[in-house]
């Protein structure tokens, strides 16, 4: 049961936080109207069994194929994940409203008005850990906590199976395209489940775990000389046109003279899941199939 008032949640990972506007002090009884303003959440929900609860969500930006079910007229558009709209929220009379990450800034607005849960985690711990505490805040607003841990424990031995098969010796590069460049990614961070969980070897030291990661010259990608590269077109993932893919970006004389160029072990990620939907349960268990199956 979730009961309104304020309250924090502290988990193993960081700090997750519901809230919402003072009331009489009764059981605010089972969560029937949710709106979510996370992706990755609603991806959750999903799994959980739970996302005909859903009456509203941001449809002002970019919905990902994987959740094109939702994109439809059947769920209320409350703006979008960066601006949601406040008044469309309290038309519905949600019982819970699920923000974090790119609605993070909206937290506090909306813990005045709505009973409100933060799933933001510390994105610099290992990505499954992140992924558990997001799963858990979540589980626990809708009464499916036992669930959430169960499907978070498959996850985790997925993982186990594909950490053991990773070849030994080999290293691998996280590479954001974006604007006709190259950014890399340190191993925290956005590509964490490849390096901290899966196990890759980073190709290159002192990188950041930076949203966007930090730029980096076709020169300093040569030195790394890493077997893989694992490559985010921004971009795509986000529906900007007219730019150079992440293909026509690589495709370079110094890029040429890498092991992961001249072996074909270039993987393109699914932008999707690695830029939009991140922590969903089920998107996870694609995220970890994608890098097995690469290997």
């Amino acid at each position: 049961m979730l009961a309104t008032g304020l309250m924090a949640v502290t988990t193993a990972c960081g700090s997750a936080t519901d809230t919402g506007p003072a009331d009489d002090g009764e059981d605010s009884g089972e969560v029937e109207r949710i709106v979510v303003l996370d992706l990755g959440s609603l991806d959750t929900l999903r799994s959980l069994g739970v996302a005909d609860k859903v009456v509203g969500l941001p449809r002002g930006g970019v919905i990902p194929e994987q959740l094109a079910e939702f994109d439809t007229d059947a769920y209320a558009n409350v703006g979008s994940l960066q601006e949601p709209d406040v008044e469309a929220i309290a038309e519905l009379d949600p019982d819970l409203v699920i923000a974090g990450f790119r609605s993070q800034a909206s937290v506090e607005e909306l813990s005045r008005h709505f009973t409100t849960i933060d799933v933001t985690y510390d994105q610099t711990l290992p990505f499954l850990d992140g992924v558990e505490d997001a799963a858990l805040t979540i589980g626990e607003a809708v009464g499916l906590e036992a669930e959430a841990q169960a499907r978070v424990d498959e996850l985790r031995a997925q993982i186990e199976d594909a950490r053991a098969d990773v070849p030994q010796g080999k290293t691998g590069l996280a590479l954001i395209s974006t604007g006709g460049r190259l950014n890399a990614q340190g191993a925290d961070g956005r590509f964490s489940l490849i390096f901290n969980d899966i196990g890759i070897a980073p190709a290159a030291a002192g990188l950041e775990a930076a949203a966007h990661g930090d730029p980096m010259s076709f020169e300093a990608i040569q030195d790394a000389d890493a077997d893989y590269f694992f490559v985010l077109d921004r971009d795509a993932a986000i529906g900007q046109e007219g730019g150079e893919v992440a293909s026509q970006v690589l495709d370079n004389a110094l890029i040429h003279e890498t092991t992961a160029w001249k072996e074909d072990q270039i993987v393109y990620l699914d932008g999707g899941r690695w830029y939009l939907l991140m922590h969903g349960l089920d998107n996870v268990e694609h995220m970890i199939a994608e890098v097995a199956d690469s290997l």
